[in-house]
């Protein structure tokens, strides 16, 4: 029986589909290998009892994660990525969602939910050492997080936002984390003298807020931290910043790969010596730019006078006097007279009325771990000479 001219048409046309079909098709253990591949470098892998794949969906049930070294894996549940596009081998995801996580262990309880991540990019190839070899993605999402004691909450967040932005020439990512509303009662303190102490510095609850921006480039490996700060109501804001050269990916392989041999070696005691003398090996790699630490007092200060004094038998007014007569005799023994000078004055100032306090290191130019290495061994009095430090207050 022949097939009419008509029908001839359709018939190839489901041909070419059936065809084609299985070209088109997510290979969902191809984009699990891949994952792994990319995770290698910070030490994990996720497995999973099944993996299906529903047209541009793919379904990962009965996941875990197993760190490098741990003894235990860490089991997550039913992981689901939307949105999987196939290119030239490697993988975008438009968002992979988690399940929520509600975990007890001795009268604990960890919950979080919404646990998502948004535009992730898996690599074809995670072992060329290049840019493109990296997963990254644009936001990583979690939130509300709390803790629990005995049905008692003591520490929440009401969300966690991580996001990156990658450089128009794929030079290097810039990065956020912002943790909102981040709230602690300690107040559940057993201990009477812990918590006379918590009540008098006003600890007894926090609520704040945790900020951190940087950018990282890969040609040199230069890492600079912008912001990285911890701010309480009524206590104050700790800020710091930072940046230093040689965190390069290769960097990053070598510190993976001391890792892992340490946690091979069923001697412990061995392995410990030689990931020792690894690191050292590694900080030589790495580059000192610049660093500052700053406090932002608002209130805990003069608080934390008036507990001081109160333990000693005075008042806080008497115990900041105290601290101004007795850094100068501290900081004597160490003979670094110029910052002596500097840390004295800015003291005296910040007591007087709290405002700021501000640390910084600039040296003139970039310095090398090994020759800070060598400074704080050999003479640590000149350590401040060659960081460049300054201290000051209330500017």
């Amino acid at each position: 029986m022949h097939c009419s001219i008509k029908a001839r048409p359709l018939l190839a046309g489901v041909a070419l589909f059936a065809l084609a079909g299985p070209a088109f098709a997510l290979d969902g253990n191809d984009l699990l290998a891949k994952i792994n591949k990319s995770l290698e470098i910070q030490g994990a892998t996720i497995q999973a009892q099944s993996v299906a794949v529903d047209g541009a969906n793919v379904k990962l049930t009965g996941a875990k994660v197993t760190a490098s070294g741990a003894a235990e894996n860490f089991p997550i549940g039913t992981v689901t990525l939307e949105g999987v596009e196939e290119d030239a081998g490697a993988y975008t995801i438009d968002k992979v969602i988690f399940p929520n996580v509600n975990a007890s262990k001795e009268g604990s309880t960890v919950s979080i939910s919404d646990i998502s991540i948004s535009g992730l990019s898996v690599p074809a190839d995670a072992s060329t050492g290049s840019f493109d070899s990296l997963m990254v993605y644009d936001e990583a999402h979690a939130g509300p997080m709390s803790v629990s004691v005995d049905n008692k909450p003591v520490f929440s967040v009401a969300e966690a936002n991580v996001t990156t932005s990658l450089a128009e020439d794929n030079s290097g990512l810039d990065f956020d984390l912002n943790l909102k509303d981040v709230k602690a009662d300690l107040s559940v303190i057993e201990d009477p003298k812990s918590r006379e102490m918590v009540s008098d510095l006003g600890l007894t609850s926090l609520n704040g807020k945790v900020l951190v921006s940087g950018s990282w480039t890969q040609n040199d490996g230069t890492i600079d931290v912008k912001e990285y700060s911890v701010d309480f109501d009524k206590v104050g804001r700790l800020n710091l910043a930072f940046s230093l050269s040689g965190y390069t990916l290769d960097f990053i392989r070598s510190a993976q790969e001391t890792a892992k041999a340490m946690g091979a070696n069923p001697d412990k005691q061995e392995a410990q010596q030689a990931a020792n003398l690894a690191m050292l090996g590694l900080m030589q790699r790495l580059t000192f730019n610049s660093a500052q630490i700053r406090f932002e007092d608002d209130g805990i200060t003069q608080r934390a006078l008036s507990y001081a004094g109160k333990t000693q038998g005075t008042t806080g007014a008497q115990m900041a006097q105290m601290v101004k007569a007795m850094t100068p005799l501290m900081l004597a023994q160490y003979n670094i007279p110029e910052l002596q000078n500097m840390l004295s004055t800015a003291v005296n100032t910040f007591l007087d009325k709290p405002g700021t306090l501000t640390v910084d290191a600039v040296p003139a130019n970039p310095v090398p771990f090994p020759m800070i290495l060598g400074a704080a061994m050999g003479a640590p009095n000149t350590l401040p000479k060659v960081l460049g430090v300054k201290v000051s207050a209330n500017d």
